[in-house]
């Protein structure tokens, strides 16, 4: 398998061509290492799914032996779909998923997931879990009150590194500097960032691995982020997160 692309490309398929392409540009600025295949309206451009577009990008998708997972906005487009996969190489099938997932939503979580060289079976999840963002938000409701830091616990890595809990968890406090606060760039550079590490991280209570997750904090400039993190690796991902924040993530 040649190494221009993750493993899993993403297959959109919309009843508009300009949707569909609109989508895969706004994934791909996150995601720039995805193979992200747009395959919108008719044949002749009107609204409406193509057999011979979605077929084409199918084949695209999962060219090279990748795998991909295909994301519709309406019901015909996975109708569309389905019909496709009938005729397909077995081998081909085997390859792809159809994700159950907001559209855009979908795509921009599973575009980022798929970045980070995530296998087929996660970058569905990633994508599915992105219908969950429309739910009661209790988690990101808690997590958004103010929360006082720890004794100890400093915003600024390079004074004092972040410290471990007596329940294990190591926290650090951090003030967001960029302009535009935490919106899509920023949560998507968070999530690939953290990627390689083994350890669990939420920002203001929030999972850390999901670029909508982050999003939805709202942090603006100037907000302060409580990160938190387990595994063997949580310290140097907390470490890792607070120099990216302090450093404005390029945007300052």
């Amino acid at each position: 398998m040649g190494d221009q692309w993750a493993p899993v490309a993403l297959v959109l398929v919309s009843h508009s061509r300009a949707l569909a392409e609109g989508a895969a540009r706004v994934a791909a600025q996150m995601a720039p290492g995805v193979c992200i295949v747009p395959a919108g309206g008719t044949d002749d451009d009107g609204l409406g799914t193509s057999f011979d577009r979605v077929d084409a990008a199918l084949r695209l998708a999962t060219d090279d032996r990748r795998s991909a997972v295909v994301i519709g906005d309406l019901g015909s487009a996975v109708l569309t779909a389905e019909s496709v996969l009938e005729l397909l190489d077995p081998d081909v099938v085997a390859r792809v998923r159809i994700a159950d997932a907001p559209f855009v939503e979908g795509a921009v979580a599973a575009a980022v997931t798929a970045h980070g060289k995530a296998d087929l079976a996660t970058v569905l999840a990633s994508a599915q879990s992105a219908g969950g963002t429309f739910g009661p938000p209790a988690a990101a409701l808690a997590a958004v009150a103010p929360v006082a830091p720890e004794p100890g616990v400093t915003g600024r890595a390079d004074v004092a590194p972040p410290v471990a809990g007596d329940d294990g968890t190591v926290r650090a406090t951090v003030v967001l500097r960029n302009p535009l606060g935490l919106h899509a760039r920023p949560a998507a550079l968070i999530v690939r960032m953290l990627a390689p590490y083994d350890a669990k991280v939420q920002v203001n209570g929030v999972n850390a691995a999901s670029v909508l997750d982050l999003m939805k904090l709202g942090a603006v400039k100037d907000d302060e982020l409580l990160v938190a993190a387990q595994g063997p690796q949580a310290a140097e991902a907390v470490a890792r997160l607070v120099r990216d924040v302090e450093a404005g993530f390029g945007e300052v």
